[in-house]
């Protein structure tokens, strides 16, 4: 989509320190940005507050930007980092782990109108499978740029995919003909 024009403000910004073409990298990734630490705090104030710090440390790191993949997969990868150290220091997904509790396998949770099903379906994974989860399906990564962001294997990142697929499944009695 932007690929060769991201790696040219790329350029521009290492090079020249050039802070125009640094905000036209943030127009155009800020919105997936957002929605991806959205999806992972599950909170909306905290994940815009997350972006901010993401693209903090962006301007900061992007120097250490290779080239070798997709600059929306490094950024995605600075944002997860930037979100680990957040929950670090606390740990929202506990609230919701504590609120949905151990689900039955034949039982389905209830809708709420405070959590999603999504949020229910992202609490019964680790940490480490939902960003996977959520680096796929919300943000449309390839395995390589997942594996790239996450820092594992692309062997990893499937078996991750896979294992996430079947808690879903088997957490929710759903029927594996209902996602992809």
């Amino acid at each position: 989509m932007h690929g060769a024009e991201d790696h040219q403000l790329v350029a521009r910004v290492v090079s020249a320190q050039d802070s125009a073409a640094f905000g036209e990298l943030v127009r155009r990734h800020q919105s997936q940005v957002r929605n991806f630490l959205r999806k992972l705090s599950g909170d909306i104030t905290l994940a815009d507050d997350l972006a901010q710090d993401c693209f903090m440390h962006a301007w900061d790191k992007l120097q250490t930007f290779s080239g070798r993949g997709s600059f929306i997969g490094w950024l995605l990868k600075v944002a997860y980092t930037t979100c680990l150290q957040w929950k670090r220091k606390t740990n929202r997904y506990s609230e919701i782990r504590d609120e949905v509790g151990q689900v039955d396998r034949n039982d389905r949770v209830e809708e709420s109108n405070e959590i999603s099903d999504l949020d229910k379906f992202l609490a019964v994974l680790t940490e480490e499978e939902r960003a996977v989860m959520i680096l796929s399906y919300a943000c449309g990564l390839s395995h390589r740029e997942i594996g790239d962001a996450a820092e594992l294997p692309i062997g990893t990142v499937k078996s991750i995919i896979f294992r996430g697929k079947e808690k879903i499944s088997d957490s929710f009695d759903i029927e594996d003909n209902q996602y992809g």
